[in-house]
């Protein structure tokens, strides 16, 4: 389960350890190895964005997670090394993530789309998102159109996207079916999959 939109530190099961490519029961000191959790707040890599980074602790253990990836759906896969002491399938764990590194994430994903609905207001609703990349120091945002973008075009899409920025509007975040998203003005993006029910993010307004 992942609990990480609201949760930066949590208590946590270690459901599976892989090491040497292996399902072990146990790791120690000097393994590098991939944890499973019953549940986590550390982001699996995907749709562009980077995971998360943090450190895996109980009395006896002491494992830096290095990166997170996602596999089959909703798996997190916790990749790091034992730096100190030794763990066991079921020990419990306390689990956190570098913070401040996820806020900076964050202000480049939330970027993402604010980039996105510029480039749509300034060159037309043609444009659609083909791929991203964010971490936490730049994003990259991939997007289909057919001609070069003119200088001053491109001051406009900056401006744009500034002016939403200095809104300081709170980011509001709604649980809705698909349908009634898609419905509200929810833009479906790239590369992302959706169940029965999505997160409909909205920050800020675009002044005609």
């Amino acid at each position: 389960e992942f609990i990480g939109y609201d949760q930066y530190k949590t208590e946590s099961i270690i459901k599976k350890i892989i090491c040497n490519e292996k399902i072990v029961n146990q790791i120690k000191q000097g393994d590098q190895a991939i944890i499973i959790l019953n549940q986590t707040q550390f982001y699996g890599e995907s749709g562009g964005q980077v995971g998360d980074q943090g450190i895996f602790l109980n009395k006896n253990f002491n494992f830096i997670v290095k990166d997170a990836t996602k596999i089959f759906g909703n798996f997190v896969l916790h990749w790091g090394e034992v730096i100190e002491g030794e763990c066991s399938i079921e020990d419990q764990i306390t689990s956190s993530i570098k913070v401040e590194r996820r806020n900076l994430i964050q202000n480049n994903h939330s970027s993402t789309h604010l980039l996105h609905a510029a480039l749509r207001k300034i060159l037309g609703n043609h444009v659609t998102q083909k791929g991203s990349m964010v971490n936490d120091e730049k994003l990259r945002f991939d997007f289909s159109h057919n001609d070069p973008i003119s200088i001053e075009n491109i001051l406009k899409i900056e401006l744009l996207v500034n002016d939403i920025i200095d809104q300081k509007f709170s980011v509001e975040t709604k649980i809705l079916d698909h349908k009634t998203a898609i419905n509200s003005g929810a833009m479906a993006l790239f590369g992302e999959k959706y169940g029965d029910e999505v997160r409909v993010i909205s920050m800020g307004k675009i002044n005609n």
